[in-house]
């Protein structure tokens, strides 16, 4: 994308008028001390904080999106319609928890899974190609394919869901993604599509002012739930329009997202708990104690999603050099769960004095 195109300048004004939308969210719902979308909940798991946060960050990046939808049609003549539908919908699941409708993860669940196989079966959303032979001939098949991308939509969903529970981590770890997406369409000359993924950048930078490194908002589910698609969406299109890179390069991408997720469901299990409802036993939970120890509990919140972030980086970034090449993604990707495990085994060893796994 050249610099003084009228893309680039669309651009600017939408990063100011995005800053000015959490802005003004922000400091609107901090007036209404018994707002619904508090997060006062300080017994839960999940919670890293010990004063009420407003769970409005979603709010602010639905009414964003929607209005860089605005300017997108402006500029292209075109709606992504396929986006609109299905991050609207996940987002509308997520806002119901977040106002504290009594709705079980079960039930979210649910709602999730029939809501997208409608999607992926009337809309345009599909995996063309992966780098597995015998997985492009499943996927020929209508109903694999429908269920193959419903797995990969949850996967990421939940596992943004997961790991939005310290200051920055999820909205770091997404704009590292999303840049790194940038870079391979620009590459390619996708302009378009590169343009889209820019606005979801600013909305995430303009979110990350207000919960970084104190947090002033927080996404809420609905906010997870709605980037968690966006980057779902993103990460399949982007396969779909550069067939040069290895599919499997993108699963490194998605590494930290998937197999938190995919982890968790199977170490629940094993410990005889349910996998659907939260514990205080994830990767970013043990870290936090062990960063704690060191930084004490003021500085340890946002301390550790910046070492989770820092940690991610060092494994992920040196695979763009080889995102062409199948075989080492493919021996990346593997490399990186193994040194996953270690690490989360060594952390578990450290908080519990045994391993439990």
């Amino acid at each position: 994308m050249q610099p003084n195109t009228v893309e680039l300048s669309f651009l600017s004004i939408f990063a100011f008028l995005t800053f000015f939308i959490f802005l003004i969210i922000s400091k609107f719902f901090y007036k209404f001390n018994d707002s619904t979308l508090l997060d006062n909940d300080f017994a839960k798991p999940q919670a890293f904080h010990n004063e009420p946060i407003s769970r409005s960050g979603g709010i602010a990046s639905i009414i964003s999106l929607f209005l860089f939808f605005g300017i997108y049609y402006l500029l292209f003549s075109n709606l992504p319609v396929d986006y609109i539908l299905v991050c609207t919908t996940l987002f509308i699941i997520g806002f119901l928890d977040d106002i504290k409708m009594n709705i079980s993860p079960n039930t979210r669940l649910i709602l999730m899974v029939i809501f997208l196989i409608f999607f992926i079966s009337f809309l345009p959303i599909e995996i063309k190609n992966v780098d597995l032979i015998f997985l492009n001939s499943w996927l020929e098949n209508k109903v694999f394919s429908v269920f193959f991308v419903l797995l990969s939509f949850l996967f990421i969903i939940n596992g943004a869901n997961l790991i939005d529970g310290f200051n920055g981590l999820l909205t770091i770890n997404l704009i590292i993604i999303n840049s790194i997406l940038l870079f391979v369409n620009l590459n390619n000359n996708h302009m378009e599509f590169s343009f889209f993924l820019t606005s979801q950048i600013i909305i995430l930078i303009s979110f990350l002012l207000f919960n970084f490194p104190k947090a002033k908002m927080f996404l809420g589910d609905s906010g997870s739930y709605l980037f968690g698609s966006l980057v779902a969406l993103n990460i399949i299109i982007t396969n779909n329009l550069n067939s040069n890179i290895s599919s499997f390069f993108l699963c490194i991408l998605l590494f930290y997202l998937f197999f938190e997720v995919f982890f968790s469901f199977f170490r629940k299990i094993y410990q005889n708990k349910s996998p659907v409802f939260p514990d205080d036993k994830h990767l970013h939970m043990l870290s936090f104690i062990q960063i704690s120890k060191i930084f004490g509990p003021d500085k340890s919140n946002y301390t550790n999603s910046i070492t989770i972030n820092l940690v991610y980086c060092i494994l992920v970034l040196p695979s763009i050099y080889f995102a062409e090449n199948t075989l080492v993604c493919k021996y990346w990707f593997f490399s990186l769960i193994f040194i996953y495990t270690l690490i989360y085994g060594r952390l578990y060893r450290l908080t519990e004095k045994k391993i439990d796994i």
